[in-house]
């Protein structure tokens, strides 16, 4: 196994052993959805994002792919595509940042401190050095609208509970319609 290989098998352990959901979203540990929560003291504060993580072939020493895939209003993320307009990521990676750190560090850090002057979002960048408080009101709408944990899927404790509250009966039905009758 080459180095790059293991290295992403590392780094994507380590996220999943820490407290963010990942889906996997083929075999290989290339794609994955991760659930990113907003930053406290922030607008997007209560906002679940589902984000899209490509791994290039090269990883670590190219950086990942990021994108949002539910709506976020912000200047430095395009509002259509998702794509994340993120220095760090996009111009001085370094093999030293690994997964861990997009989502600690470098998304929270860019969703606290905007840069309106590189925009891929022009009208967020506008409102945003012309009115800060609509910017944040507008923030908080689309959180509303777009990021609630329960439409982006980021809530498997809800799911689990129903579980537990099927009888056996319930249950062993269910088994059944799924599965189908066994062969004798």
């Amino acid at each position: 196994m080459s180095s790059p290989s293991k290295r992403r098998e590392m780094d994507l352990m380590k996220l999943m052993m820490s407290d963010y959901k990942v889906e996997m979203i083929n075999d290989g540990m290339q794609e994955f959805y991760v659930y990113f929560d907003g930053p406290n003291e922030s607008p997007y504060h209560g906002g679940v994002w589902k984000v899209r993580v490509e791994l290039p072939d090269a990883y670590p020493y190219k950086s990942p792919s990021i994108g949002f895939v539910n709506k976020i209003y912000h200047p430095n993320v395009d509002e259509m595509s998702g794509s994340v307009c993120l220095d760090v990521i996009n111009q001085t990676w370094s093999p030293m940042f690994d997964l861990v750190n997009v989502f600690e560090v470098f998304l929270p850090q860019l969703l606290l401190y905007p840069n309106p002057s590189d925009p891929l979002n022009g009208e967020a960048a506008a409102l945003l050095m012309r009115d800060r408080a609509s910017y944040e009101q507008r923030v908080k709408e689309y959180c509303e609208k777009y990021a609630k944990a329960e439409d982006v899927g980021a809530a498997p404790e809800e799911k689990s509970s129903e579980d537990e509250e099927m009888s056996e009966d319930e249950y062993d039905s269910s088994d059944e319609q799924v599965a189908g009758k066994a062969d004798p």
